[in-house]
């Protein structure tokens, strides 16, 4: 009786160091998360702006200068830019977006990736361990953006898709990440990079309305490439809040079911407590017993 109530002692010990350390983490996410759904918010309107306009050009101009980046040619080689989080303990945050790009790829893409024509760039090590462990062709070139985020580092990514998609290394570029809705809310797309899609008109077209200072080819063209790297550089930074609400969220339920475990434990070794004190009131009762006897 004895070594059961220590047994549950020892449990009852790991389960509040255990506890500790999810509190410490959801204070942590939280902190980290105030940072980052600062910069989104403040990036994503800015960056749905420049991604309409971009999209109304390609669909109403004719640009010399930026064609090649618009123009849909048959899609032999995908690349896909799969963005998750370097870390862990973030709940099925990693686990939804590698889910998401693999369905992706059987779906739409499964001629192409039963010719091995699917390269996958991961911008977080949790994906790109996921995709070398199972055999994808993954390259390690931005696995490590996350460890100093900045937009240069995202521009370098972006850039490095540009011109393998101008050189016809890939025939359509997609990128799969957490669109941050809050704290508890993930939304896992696929979205669209290259070629650039044009803008959607639901039954009426739509005319862009734009003067061109000094001439449109040139300034289009120098456009292009900046709307792509502050578009992928709002899905890097969409995921990076995806992720610190996912792990507080994560290690929020983590710390109540700890509580829980804890409650039951405390049930049990008091149970038992009580059963070792009535076995030996039995057991002095029965010795008086037989003394007097």
């Amino acid at each position: 009786m004895a070594g059961q109530l220590k047994e549950v002692r020892n449990r009852i010990k790991s389960v509040q160091s255990t506890q500790q350390i999810t509190k410490a983490m959801k204070m942590v996410s939280a902190a980290k998360l105030r940072r980052a759904q600062d910069a989104i918010v403040q990036m994503r309107p800015y960056a749905k702006k420049l991604q309409e306009l971009l999209s109304n050009i390609v669909s109403n101009t004719e640009v010399e200068g930026g064609k090649s980046l618009a123009t849909a040619r048959p899609v032999e080689r995908v690349l896909f830019i799969v963005i998750t989080s370097d870390r862990g303990l973030a709940g099925a945050y990693n686990a939804n977006v590698i889910k998401l790009a693999k369905q992706t790829i059987a779906d739409k893409y499964h001629q192409q990736s039963s010719k091995g024509n699917i390269t996958i760039w991961s911008i977080g090590k949790k994906g790109y361990e996921h995709f070398s462990k199972n055999n994808y062709k993954v390259s390690d070139s931005f696995k490590d953006i996350f460890l100093k985020l900045s937009f240069s580092n995202v521009q370098e990514a972006s850039e490095a898709a540009v011109r393998a998609f101008q050189n016809k290394e890939f025939d359509a570029v997609e990128i799969v990440y957490s669109e941050f809705k809050n704290a508890a809310t993930q939304k896992f797309v696929v979205e669209p990079f290259l070629p650039i899609p044009k803008a959607s008109n639901s039954g009426k077209a739509t005319k862009a309305d734009f003067i061109f200072d000094p001439n449109k080819e040139e300034l289009i063209a120098e456009l292009m490439p900046k709307i792509l790297n502050t578009q992928l550089f709002k899905a890097v930074l969409d995921a990076q809040a995806s992720e610190h609400g996912a792990r507080m969220t994560a290690m929020d339920k983590a710390s109540e079911n700890a509580n829980e475990l804890l409650r039951s434990l405390r049930i049990s070794y008091n149970r038992a407590r009580q059963a070792a004190i009535t076995t030996e009131l039995t057991e002095i009762v029965s010795g008086a017993a037989a003394l007097q006897g």
